[in-house]
């Protein structure tokens, strides 16, 4: 057993090590993730008050169209029950699964990246703290239905109360999350096909986010900006902290590279 752990370890870009440590701060940051997103988890009367805001703002610049997107697509149930499941997988398991394929076959870039998903994590949450928005699959009035609830019999709010905001809409970190990997992938990918993957990802996810009701288009844009704004944060201040550990790098790292 011994054996087989060394011959693992020496598989592993730089051994057990670093990998227990990279796993260690993924489940931590996530866990603080979850914990302060569900603590922060504003009034019920206070985020229906937002959500409003948001469907009179689309309105007033005649961009309301997430309605009639999701009625275009409601009859296709197959459809539906594809952008249920990419909605339920996307956020978590694929980001978390990028994560691990980055840090065992692109090690040299997955420091910077695991920095810029920590930085909108943070940005997220002074999102959902300062303005709690209640989603739109809570507006049936307004023309919307909660396809997850409805075509797929999961209730996406029964979770364990203190990792449920069921208000944390603004900004939308299915799409964060999404562009995020969507540019690193077609980065660091090596064929077209799977550039042309990784650079369509993003778009999917939007459309799911819309279609399955569980974000407004501005909370897929605000997205995008938390995306941006980790990018730049990673680049212009932690990777200027760390540059020999936290730079970016898409080619074969060095020996003498130093661990994060």
């Amino acid at each position: 057993m011994h054996r087989l752990v060394s011959q693992i370890g020496a598989k592993l870009p730089k051994g057990w090590g670093d990998a227990g440590r990279q796993l260690g701060i993924l489940v931590l940051v996530d866990l603080a993730y979850e914990t302060v997103r569900g603590i922060a988890d504003g009034e019920r009367a206070v985020a229906f008050a937002h959500g409003q805001q948001v469907i009179d703002f689309e309105r007033s610049t005649h961009t309301f169209f997430e309605p009639a997107l999701q009625a275009f697509f409601l009859p296709a149930q197959w459809l539906i029950d594809i952008a249920n499941q990419v909605y339920l997988n996307s956020q978590f398991s694929v980001a978390l699964t990028f994560l691990v394929w980055l840090y065992l076959f692109r090690n040299e870039s997955y420091y910077f990246v695991r920095n810029m998903f920590v930085v909108s994590m943070c940005l997220a949450l002074v999102g959902y703290t300062l303005y709690p928005t209640a989603p739109p699959r809570m507006f049936p009035e307004r023309g919307f239905v909660d396809t997850i609830v409805n075509f797929s019999n999961v209730n996406h709010d029964s979770l364990a109360k203190v990792f449920i905001n069921p208000y944390a809409a603004v900004p939308s970190m299915h799409c964060a999350f999404a562009l995020m990997i969507g540019v690193t992938g077609v980065r660091v990918s090596r064929n077209r096909f799977a550039r042309a993957v990784w650079a369509v990802w993003p778009l999917l996810v939007a459309w799911v986010v819309v279609v399955t009701a569980n974000h407004y288009w501005i909370d897929a844009a605000l997205g995008a900006i938390v995306a941006a704004t980790s990018a730049i944060v990673a680049h212009w201040l932690l990777a200027r902290a760390r540059p020999d550990a936290w730079s970016w790098r898409a080619g074969s790292a060095s020996p003498q590279e130093a661990e994060a």
